[in-house]
């Protein structure tokens, strides 16, 4: 033991020298090492605290019990200006230290997530119950082990070099490694003005945090990769808007949602240094990623930056189209798909303007501002392959600025990464396909002309996207001629197509072919085809009650939708799987949402 604490001490003066932290570091027994915050000296300073053994095997049940792990971020390029004002050119840096501007007023907790506290956070959810973790949402109350900062990253908008933008209403708190090993970063959104906030209040609204909570968990529960959100307040500070940008300003409630991902880093992270010419800042930040989000890979090159950032921009693009796949399952359109919300963990991430797509319109579009359709659902793959493309231009400037690597290597990378990522393209569509067959319960490729016959008579009848897959998924096809009207009335508006019948025999003869039975065609198509999803006007009914300060179907709502591949009685009795009312379509929403 003695020996134990003379190492301790040995290592204490290095680790309080310095901001790097090994990513990989490994806490003596009995003690762990967390940074301190101290809000008003603006500065991190590193202990070393007891612990007792059994602490990590319990549920947090007050945030006294609970603390942050060592940011291992703080080893990243930290902005040397330490006030708190807006500024456009922020230089040489990958974050700002920046505390929350706390809410204050009239503090109300609208919605927790339990999962995401039990799974994610190690806290027991009756931690939801007291006003600390109020809070601690808030941004009131910050933990002796929290060190917030505020993400400077870039990104292309709508196509267009937008230079700096950044977290311009959220605070990383710190990072948290959980029971499981996982590694997760807490961040508020809606916690004031950053060094990034452009202008604005650094304020998020209830209406579109409502939003962002109920679809972030949705898409957990549907298998979308997704960030989460664990909580969501909001208070009696009032903020003005214009929702549609059409000259009608509103005040709205100030809101908090307290969100978590393994990473917050996106394409526009590595797009920034690029532009401003930061070869030092980008180097460390992609050795920073690449060691801790892929240490395998990392370990693999034997640490060689350009090789890895090959197989790194390979890894990044290959869980993106992923995400993109599983997205156009369920019928997800995110409404801004901009370099700088494109996630380098392939994860869902910003959700404003996203819709899941009612009647089935290849061009169908949820953010108003989107004028150009350029995010439509049948263009999503357009935009993410851009994006990934400004990617792989910022990797390869990372390759080709080696000074220790032999200029024909350099080629030799550069031309390999193009390669993967062209090769990556084509099977995004295989992939595609296979997904929509499996929609249909069939395999085979050549039976995907059974898949567009469909698709063609979904969009001529303007069939509701959820509801005619999920109905086709139960629906027995001998007793098609006698559907129920009521029941299936999703498959009653393409039944009157006049190529339904040909589209029908097509899609018996290819499962006869396949030798589908009916139980297993029924059961893989309900483990993919969703019952219920956030409809637009469901989201609305949410946001319109919690406005009145009534919070109870915003929780029923996230409880629904937990279940989405399961029929239930209160969700159909509330009509989640029913024909939208005829005024979802009067809903618009922007990038304000």
């Amino acid at each position: 033991m003695l020996q134990m604490i003379r190492r301790l001490f040995s290592i204490l003066p290095l680790v309080l020298s310095s901001n790097a932290i090994s990513s990989h570091t490994k806490y003596l027994p009995g003690f762990t090492q967390s940074q301190v915050y101290n809000r008003y000296l603006r500065n991190y300073t590193f202990v070393m605290t007891s612990v007792t053994e059994t602490s990590s095997c319990q549920l947090a049940r007050t945030i006294g019990e609970w603390s942050f792990a060592p940011n291992t971020l703080l080893s990243l390029p930290l902005d040397e200006v330490e006030e708190n004002y807006v500024r456009r050119d922020v230089r040489q840096a990958v974050f700002s230290k920046v505390t929350p501007t706390p809410l204050q007023k009239n503090l109300q907790l609208v919605a927790v997530s339990d999962n995401a506290l039990v799974s994610i956070l190690d806290m027991d959810p009756v931690i939801a119950n007291t006003e600390e973790f109020v809070q601690f949402v808030a941004g009131d109350k910050i933990l002796p082990s929290c060190t917030p900062l505020a993400h400077r990253y870039g990104g292309h908008q709508f196509g267009v070099w937008a230079s700096q933008l950044g977290d311009g209403r959220a605070n990383l708190l710190g990072e948290y490694v959980n029971r499981a090993g996982e590694r997760w970063e807490l961040q508020l959104k809606g916690s004031g003005l950053t060094p990034y906030s452009r202008g604005a209040d650094g304020r998020a609204v209830l209406r579109s945090s409502v939003r962002e909570f109920l679809a972030a968990e949705a898409m957990y529960y549907l298998g979308v990769p997704t960030s989460r959100v664990a909580a969501l307040i909001t208070s009696d500070v009032g903020v003005i808007r214009d929702p549609l940008y059409n000259g009608n300003p509103v005040v709205e409630k100030a809101s908090v949602v307290l969100r978590l991902a393994p990473s917050w880093f996106r394409i526009g992270s590595l797009e920034l240094p690029v532009k401003r010419g930061e070869t030092a800042t980008l180097r460390a930040l992609l050795t920073y990623l690449i060691s801790t989000s892929f240490p395998e890979l990392w370990q693999k090159t034997e640490k060689n930056l350009a090789e890895a950032c090959v197989t790194f921009g390979l890894e990044v693009a290959k869980l993106n189209y992923k995400m993109w796949v599983e997205w156009q399952r369920v019928g997800f359109v995110h409404g801004v798909m901009n370099s700088d919300n494109i996630s380098l963990m392939g994860v869902t991430i910003d959700y404003g303007p996203f819709g899941f797509m009612p009647a089935f319109n290849r061009r169908y579009v949820p953010n108003t501002s989107d004028d150009e359709a350029r995010y439509c659902y049948q263009q999503q793959i357009r935009a993410l392959f851009f994006d990934l493309e400004k990617l792989r231009e910022s990797l390869g400037y990372v390759i080709t600025s080696d000074y220790n690597t032999d200029p024909d290597v350099k080629a030799k990378l550069v031309q390999e990464m193009a390669e993967g990522f062209r090769f990556l393209r084509r099977q995004s569509d295989v992939d595609l396909e296979n997904m929509y067959l499996k929609k249909l319960g069939l395999t085979k490729t050549d039976h995907y002309e059974v898949v567009e016959k469909l698709l063609i008579l979904m969009e001529d009848a303007k069939a509701d996207f959820t509801a005619t897959f999920r109905q086709l998924s139960e629906a027995n096809i001998t007793e098609m001629e006698n559907i129920e009207a009521t029941k299936f009335w999703a498959l009653k508006e393409i039944k009157g197509h006049k190529d339904f019948d040909l589209f029908w025999s097509m899609y018996v003869a290819a499962l006869k072919e396949e030798c589908v039975e009916e139980e297993e065609r029924k059961r893989v198509m309900c483990s993919v085809n969703p019952c219920y999803v956030l409809r637009n006007w469901i989201a609305q009914e949410a946001i319109a009650e919690a406005e009145n300060g009534n919070f109870q179907l915003v929780r029923k709502v996230e409880k629904i939708l937990q279940r989405p591949y399961e029929r239930q009685e209160e969700a159909d009795r509330l009509n989640f799987g029913g024909k939208p009312p005829t005024w979802e379509k009067q809903l618009k929403v922007s990038c304000s949402s």
